[in-house]
């Protein structure tokens, strides 16, 4: 008789402040809760209410709510005090120990390893300029939730060969529809970015006549390798941050 598979062990308290730490982090560095929203994949009222458990996020409704909680007053009171509904009531409020569940706090794992693989591949670009430096971060990034300086959203994911290894192709997903672009046109824009390294680059066209720089140019600027000007950062949903020493 097969013995049932045993499921993992998950420390759901050290996964839960880690999760915190690492959601604060990302919103401290940049201010922007659609920012920590995108680099979690969750949803932003979860991410509101991770920020509000850490004490990292407030405003006139969320003290209201918890100021009523500490005076003692029932959700239902809170509902009538303020007119807000139970969801809402309860998204102003932290998380507890009693609402932790397993099933996602083991997904959270995942998403707080990718979020530091991530925030490494980017230090070591910015400590090495190199090609292998931007292949790693490259890689760290797919999946995650880019735009165009035009607002079209995308993400990418790279080919993979017989053997399992990454070919260095990356496939645009554009939704609707999908495009490939080769590492050496990566390579071109990434050169002319580092020529620039000091400049505002103005335009996905200023890294060169390159197919697919308007794709490339969002992941330079995420990758810190290029300036951008502040309304170009705007439409790529953006805000670069200042990353902490690892």
């Amino acid at each position: 008789m097969a013995r049932p598979k045993k499921r993992p062990h998950y420390d759901l308290d050290k996964i839960m402040n880690n999760l915190l730490d690492a959601v604060t982090e990302s919103y401290e560095e940049t201010g922007e809760l659609k920012q920590t929203t995108a680099e979690f994949d969750m949803s932003p009222l979860k991410i509101r209410k991770l920020l509000i458990t850490s004490g990292a996020y407030s405003n006139e409704i969320s003290k209201e709510v918890n100021d009523l909680r500490a005076a003692g007053k029932s959700i239902a009171d809170i509902q009538e005090l303020t007119g807000l509904k139970k969801s809402s009531v309860n998204g102003y409020l932290p998380y507890t120990k009693s609402i932790y569940k397993a099933e996602e706090l083991s997904i959270n794992a995942e998403r707080i390893s990718i979020y530091r693989s991530r925030q490494q591949a980017v230090r070591n670009l910015m400590e090495c300029m190199s090609e292998h430096a931007l292949w790693d971060a490259v890689v760290a990034f797919q999946k995650y939730p880019f735009h165009t300086v035009t607002g079209l959203p995308f993400t990418y994911e790279l080919k993979k060969g017989r053997n399992g290894d990454y070919n260095r192709e990356l496939i645009i997903d554009r939704r609707s529809e999908s495009k490939t672009i080769v590492w050496s046109s990566v390579m071109r824009a990434f050169e002319k970015a580092v020529e620039l390294r000091g400049e505002i680059v103005l335009r996905p066209k200023a890294l060169g006549d390159i197919r697919g720089v308007s794709y490339i140019y969002p992941m330079l600027y995420r990758f810190g390798v290029i300036e951008v000007p502040e309304a170009a950062a705007g439409k790529m949903e953006v805000k670069r941050p200042l990353l902490r020493k690892g």
